[in-house]
Formats: C-alpha cells, structure tokens, sequence
C-alpha cells in the first residue's frame, strides 16, 4: 500500500505532460496528428492556449488546444445548473381528525394544494380514535374526497390505507418542482441568466481570436512536416 500519495481526478496540462508524442486535436476539434510534444508545448504557447492531456490511456496519448480555466469555468457552470435543476422534493405531512367540521377541512385542502404546487409530495393521514378503528371505510371515503378536490394539482400516488390507528395516503405533484418555482425563486433564475450572459460575451470576445490562433497552429505544423520531410544534406 502506497503512503502519502494523491490521487488527482484533474487532467494533467502543459508541461505536467511527460511523454515524447501525442496526437493533438485543435481548439476547434480538428485533427492536427501525431507531433512532439515540445512541438504541441510551443504551439499552445504562440496561441495562448494550453495543452490538456484528454485522453492519457491511448496510445500516443491524446491531447488537445484548449483554454484550461474557461473549460474549467464552462464545467462548474453546467454542474451547477444541473444541481438546480434536480427535483428536491420534500414530504410533507397533513393531519386529520376523522370528524373535522368543514372549515377545517377547507384550510387543510388548502395547505394540500399549496406543497402540491411547491412541487413537494404530501402525506395525509386520518388519526382514529377509539370505536373509529372499527369502521375506517369513513376515513378512506374522506382522504378520496380531498384526492378528488386536488387533482388539478397532483395525483394519487399511494391509495389510501390502514397502518394502526391511522389512514395514510400520498399525494404527489403533477410536473416539476422547476416548474412551479415561486416568483421569487423565478426573479432569481432570471437575475443568474442575465449574469451568465455577461459573462458568456466577455468569454466570446476571446473565440475570433482563438479561431486565428488554430489557423496559426496548422499553419505551423504543416511548417515543421515540410522541414522535417526535406532530406538532409
């Protein structure tokens, strides 16, 4: 067992590259071919670029043009983006007594339909008290009324059952939770969009640039071919 090394999940660039070739692909996916490594080192360099080893196992290694910090910008971008847009849906729990007057009940709908709609599954349980445990067909009849009065907003998810002293169903939410997000939540995706939107044209000022500098790099490589193709005197 080895001691005190670290495993890095990072690729490794510019001169942490050791090998002698690798086959180098441009900042725009073009195939550029089998060169030096040194070679590809200057390259990166005259285009203000770096070399990232993409794909080390292969044989030369593969490595490509690239800017490293805004590839590493773009991925902490798309990784957070994806954390927002995951489902984080809570249960939450309604409580009800089988004789509820029918003010209650309404409140109680109304907090239903307000989780449904925050995109939080709901529990709905009818607590039975003494001879009620005998005859609990009024607390399923009542759990079906208040499914039949939400379905605009979610579905039945767990049918109505006895577990003990008390009837238990689940709602859930009809659509996602992305979509039912509340105003505010809604003002704040706009706000990061219209962020993200700075910072994307500031980043698109670099491409023209970026598109002259692959041409640079075949340019020179078609250079170094011609020279190494001349046969020596």
């Amino acid at each position: 067992m080895r001691i005190g090394v670290i495993i890095s999940d990072e690729p490794r660039i510019n001169d942490e590259i050791r090998v002698s070739q690798v086959r180098l692909i441009g900042p725009n996916g073009e195939q550029v071919g089998v060169i030096a490594t040194t070679v590809a080192l200057n390259l990166a360099k005259e285009a203000n670029l770096d070399l990232v080893e993409v794909a080390p196992n292969a044989k030369p290694p593969v490595a490509k043009l690239i800017d490293y910090g805004k590839y590493k910008y773009n991925e902490k971008i798309k990784a957070r983006e994806a954390r927002r847009n995951q489902s984080t849906a809570e249960i939450k729990e309604i409580r009800f007594r089988l004789k509820i007057d029918a003010h209650d009940f309404e409140v109680k709908r109304g907090h239903v339909i307000r989780f449904l709609e925050g995109g939080d599954k709901v529990k709905v349980t009818i607590m039975l008290r003494g001879r009620e445990q005998s005859r609990p067909i009024g607390g399923v009849e009542l759990l079906e009324k208040l499914a039949d009065e939400v379905q605009d907003y979610g579905t039945v998810e767990s049918a109505p059952k006895q577990e003990g002293r008390n009837i238990i169903m689940t709602l859930a939410p009809k659509g996602k939770k992305v979509h039912t997000q509340s105003e505010q939540r809604r003002r704040g995706a706009e706000s990061r969009a219209e962020r993200q939107a700075r910072q994307a044209a500031r980043l698109a000022a670099k491409q023209e640039s970026k598109a002259k500098a692959a041409q640079a790099a075949k340019e020179a490589v078609a250079s170094v071919e011609q020279k190494e193709d001349k046969p020596s005197k």
